[in-house]
């Protein structure tokens, strides 16, 4: 029935190695069970979403897709909520301190970008999408949003605290959450360094021991625990009624508490930044498995639209995009090349459905006063830290960076709006008014320069929305 299915011994591969691969590629992508609950429930959010029903979404929406990836288009590529797109949805578009939307508004506006994700996919002009967009702003995006999110990982660490003066500074390294986190984050490092699969996974494990064995023996003096144990491990299912469905509220509050050009631009973001990872973690991964046929990857069609079915059940339940995983890799190095692969993936996301007080100790708050982090500001003040996870965004975002080389740097008219989408991101702290800064520069420097043929109408008509959007403020 397997070899029905998915015609392993045509592929040169055997039961055994499809087994292997997808359980390395769990091992590999599993680290975002911890995550995605933490960035989506984070008190930087104006509302932050349930935590449990954020954990509950992310399992079976990305088993769901998986299941798909690996029987429809039969490719050896897991799927999970994209990090880059949750830090996009949660502190940019959610955040108190940016466009401060509801998550169901912003769930919505995911909704209809996933849905129109299926229409381009089952159409085939996503291809056009893509060409449209210049490179050098795909390349900016990509590496400011992975220094926005290790930047977001110093700061949970307490490697990085504010400053009224200077605004951010170095955080008193001696501090419980600091060490602990560089701990981690030497930990991680050294795991990915000596190409050990599952590193991210393995990293976090021994930083939460490390941290449990730290609060054993100086809770008492420091008045927190860096890592909490509430004596489970296994548990029933958890409540997901904090999140399931309530994208159907958001759409009432997108249409008439926002502006066209206002939820017309987030929608655009989230569609491109759907686009360009599944493409090019797809493109990438058939590369490295040998799947590429004549510069076409073989039922790319149902591929493409299997991510874009995850990203609609993903904001139905309640999770941010969920899009293909470059961390497949790891399981095609171990031999994977059928969908075979993806579905033990899928299925493991879904037995992860009763580990929840692992992922609850795992990525648990831990408030420290602002002193005691080294931070200026009133003595009574809190920081909330989550110093296991903050190792592996920080190095997540090393994952990110080396594109920055494919950027045409010798070309002013390329380099200055890639230089401005990277900056302003990290800046402004939005990731959509560094996309913003980015299309304008592009437009306005290539209209200075005469080079008219360089912009596509699509770039144009969307710099032109951007400028409405970043004169309407928030």
């Amino acid at each position: 029935m397997l070899e029905k299915l998915f015609a392993i011994r045509a592929h040169a591969s055997t039961v055994r190695r499809e087994v292997l691969g997808g359980v390395i590629t769990f091992m590999a992508l599993s680290y975002i069970l911890f995550v995605q609950p933490v960035i989506l429930s984070s008190d930087l959010m104006a509302a932050p979403m349930s935590r449990e029903g954020v954990f509950v979404a992310t399992c079976v929406c990305s088993a769901l897709a998986c299941l798909l990836m690996g029987l429809w288009a039969n490719l050896p590529i897991a799927l999970a909520p994209a990090m880059g797109h949750n830090v996009f949805f949660a502190f940019t578009v959610c955040g108190a301190a940016a466009m401060a939307w509801s998550w169901q508004e912003a769930l919505a506006a995911n909704l209809i970008a996933g849905v129109l994700f299926i229409v381009l996919a089952a159409s085939g002009l996503q291809e056009a999408l893509i060409r449209g967009i210049p490179d050098s702003i795909k390349y900016a995006i990509a590496v400011g949003i992975g220094l926005l999110i290790a930047f977001i990982g110093l700061q949970w660490g307490g490697l990085v605290v504010d400053d009224p003066a200077v605004y951010v500074r170095l955080g008193n390294l001696g501090s419980p959450v600091a060490l602990l986190t560089l701990f981690g984050l030497l930990v991680t490092g050294a795991l990915l360094v000596l190409g050990l699969r599952g590193a991210l996974l393995l990293g976090v494990l021994l930083t939460t021991a490390a941290g449990l064995v730290a609060s054993h023996f100086g809770a008492d003096q420091w008045g927190y625990a860096l890592v909490s144990f509430k004596g489970q491990v296994v548990s029933g299912v958890p409540d997901a009624s904090g999140t399931a469905f309530g994208v159907f509220a958001g759409f009432g509050q997108l249409f008439t508490e926002n502006p066209l050009t206002r939820w017309l631009t987030i929608l655009f973001i989230f569609l491109i930044l759907d686009i360009f990872d599944t493409v090019g973690t797809l493109v990438g991964v058939a590369e490295r498995a040998s799947l590429v046929r004549n510069g076409t990857i073989p039922r790319a069609r149902p591929a493409l639209i299997s991510d874009g079915i995850g990203t609609v059940a993903g904001t139905l339940l309640g999770t941010s995009t969920i899009t293909s995983y470059v961390e497949s890799a790891a399981g095609i190095s171990a031999g994977a090349r059928t969908g075979l692969a993806a579905v033990v993936t899928g299925l493991l996301l879904l037995g992860s459905l009763f580990f929840f007080p692992v992922v609850e100790m795992v990525g648990g708050t831990v408030a420290v006063s602002a002193a005691a982090l080294g931070a200026v500001g009133p003595p009574e003040a809190l920081v909330f830290c989550h110093p296991v996870i903050a190792p592996v965004l920080i190095l997540i975002g090393c994952y990110m960076l080396p594109v920055v080389t494919r950027i045409a740097w010798d070309d002013m008219t390329e380099a200055i709006p890639a230089f401005l989408t990277i900056v302003v991101m990290q800046f402004s702290l939005s990731i959509s008014h560094g996309i913003a800064w980015g299309f304008i520069s592009y437009v306005l420097l290539k209209l200075v320069r005469g080079r008219l043929r360089d912009i596509h109408p699509l770039v144009a008509v969307f710099a032109a929305l951007f400028v409405v959007f970043l004169l309407a403020g928030k």
